[in-house]
């Protein structure tokens, strides 16, 4: 599968960024410090937006730090947001493209925002998912999902009792269907998209 690209337009010339893994992040905005600078453009802020490899997916996310917010697909975007080929990015007058193949077990959905669509999570739950994801918040190159005894040992419990909590999770997160191999990594793309881990402390 190749990589994906961002096509955009400056000056009238139209970019093709290639959106290899090794790029993310990739920070956007009016600042010629970002990594992806639209200098032209006055409705950009200065620290705008910022593209993240999550996985096998790619995503942006506006931490409601822009003036005129971030859209995709003419819809206001808050948090995480996973791009599927074809996506339309608008960012103050500038538009972005999103192409690509789509991954080959795709399953993952937009879950929303959670102040708008709050999970119904135990602590425990919540401490899993964490622990779950943490490679992904601590700037390994390719991260993958915990393992179970990864997360067992950080929260000082079972093995039995993380896969207990997981098949808990599989169904709150609507992925029971799914092929067994498939399960972890979409667990933890939803719960990124969903903006639920939050580790403090490597």
């Amino acid at each position: 599968m190749t990589d994906p690209t961002l096509t955009y337009t400056d000056h009238e010339h139209t970019h093709q960024m290639p959106l290899t893994p090794d790029r993310s992040p990739i920070t956007v905005g009016r600042s010629a410090d970002a990594d992806l600078s639209l200098q032209t453009d006055p409705d950009i802020s200065r620290l705008h937006a910022t593209l993240e490899r999550i996985g096998i997916y790619w995503t942006i996310i506006d931490e409601r730090l822009s003036r005129n917010g971030t859209f995709v697909n003419g819809t206001r975007i808050w948090g995480r947001h996973t791009l599927h080929p074809g996506d339309v990015i608008r960012i103050g007058s500038s538009t972005l493209s999103y192409h690509g193949e789509p991954p080959t077990d795709c399953g993952i959905t937009n879950i929303g925002n959670t102040a708008d669509r709050p999970l119904d999570l135990t602590p425990a739950q919540h401490a899993v998912l964490t622990e779950l994801c943490r490679p992904f918040h601590d700037g390994t190159d390719h991260p993958i999902p915990a393992s179970n005894q990864h997360v067992a040992g950080a929260l000082q419990v079972s093995t039995e009792t993380v896969k207990t909590h997981l098949q808990a999770l599989y169904t709150k997160f609507h992925l029971d269907d799914l092929p067994p191999h498939h399960k972890r990594a979409q667990l933890a793309a939803r719960a990124l998209t969903h903006s639920i881990p939050t580790p403090h402390t490597s």
